[in-house]
């Protein structure tokens, strides 16, 4: 027997870098929806007072009141009092945005190595890197079990502070959810760690006893738990200073989050603030939605997808899957299959994902993968992928 421990982490939209990612994304969208042809990659950076917006911004046809989306998503998180330390109504707003490069423009709007009658070939990607998917049948969604019940968790924190059940819940906090694996198959949850920004009157023994109640057995199916798993509520035993004052918070520091919990290596850059030009973004979203059709077609039970690409080039430099053994066929057919299936051109992938719409600021908290509502989360190609797999059937 083959035991194994395998932990991720979540955190909720107070967190400051959270903070940071959902700024980027709500001008993203604020953009897209008037020009969904701009070029955007905006970075956001907070502290106790202050937040600053930089990066570049291409656009003919919108203006931005930058001040006014920064502060109304700090008002939407919760942010809304100056006892928190942290308030949209007196917090700084810097502003350093300047326009795209035109050297990464040139790449982007004629790739060169494309074929001047082919559209898709004409758009270049907006960077080099690598872009990681997977998808695992561990879980409805196709996703790793430990990262599903982290962000179950984190959910629900913001779930009962909005609603008004634990109103001395603040927006600040953090989950962590520890799987016991036999044999690779997810047995039971072995820790469970929160840590929740609360109200200075709250002591130690009620916040433990209504996170369990309120949040962990709501969060957790009670299959996964027994009496020798371990649970730990704010650990150090005190979180009042919380957010952007407690810690300071920047885009794209919360990756792993973002993605598969640390099940999955993470290539190439972070998600938050990037229009789809940039194959971070948009080639990770496509190397998830490859993955999941592949694992709910019944070709694999596990499935990794890497994706790489060359700044200016259309086409990926190198396509590599892994099924961990799983697959009903070699990962050098599966790889074929891909091939034959999807197009991983960067203006085929925004086509094909519907990705020029003002889609971003929804994906920037509880994970961008495993979630309903994302065109890259349907499994749409797995009778594409059957039939493909005929060609190479013996």
């Amino acid at each position: 027997m083959d035991k194994k421990l395998f932990t991720s982490e979540s955190v909720t939209e107070g967190h400051p870098d959270k903070v940071c990612d959902q700024i980027a994304d709500a001008i993203l969208d604020d953009i897209f929806a008037e020009d969904p042809s701009a070029r955007v990659a905006i970075e956001v950076c907070a502290t106790t007072g202050m937040v600053m917006v930089f990066g570049e911004v291409s656009t003919e046809d919108h203006y931005s009141d930058i001040p006014s989306i920064v502060r109304n998503v700090i008002k939407d998180i919760g942010y809304n009092d100056s006892s928190l330390g942290f308030d949209y109504k007196t917090c700084a707003v810097l502003n350093a945005i300047q326009e795209q490069s035109a050297d990464i423009a040139l790449g982007v709007d004629e790739a060169t190595d494309g074929d001047e009658n082919d559209e898709f070939d004409k758009t270049g990607a907006g960077d080099q890197g690598m872009m990681f998917g997977y998808a695992c049948d561990e879980t409805e969604a196709l996703m790793p079990l430990p990262i599903m019940l982290a962000h179950a968790l984190t959910s629900k924190l913001t779930e009962v502070r909005k609603s008004g059940e634990l109103a001395w819940l603040r927006p600040d906090g953090k989950a962590q959810v520890t799987v016991e694996y036999i044999d690779g198959v997810p047995e039971r949850v072995d820790t469970i760690v929160v840590s929740c920004q609360h109200a200075d009157y709250m002591d130690l023994e009620t916040i433990e006893n209504e996170i369990i109640e309120r949040v962990i057995m709501r969060s957790i199916p009670a299959e996964y738990l027994d009496d020798d798993t371990k649970i730990y509520i704010n650990p150090t035993g005190r979180f009042v200073i919380g957010g952007p004052a407690g810690d300071s918070g920047v885009t794209g520091r919360k990756i792993i989050v973002d993605t598969y919990g640390g099940f999955c290596p993470h290539g190439g850059g972070a998600l938050s603030g990037k229009d789809p030009t940039k194959v971070d973004r948009s080639a990770a979203y496509m190397a998830r939605y490859v993955c999941k059709n592949l694992v709910a077609s019944g070709i694999c039970r596990r499935a990794e997808l890497q994706v790489a690409y060359a700044i200016g080039m259309a086409h990926p430099v190198s396509v590599y899957v892994n099924t961990f053994g799983t697959g009903k066929v070699s990962d050098d057919i599966i790889a074929k299959i891909v091939d034959d299936v999807f197009d991983l051109r960067p203006l085929a992938i925004i086509r094909s994902l519907r990705l020029d719409k003002p889609i971003y600021r929804a994906t920037s908290n509880y994970g961008h993968f495993g979630r309903e509502g994302f065109s890259w989360e349907e499994t749409d190609r797995v009778e594409d992928i059957k039939q493909a797999l005929k060609k190479y059937s013996f």
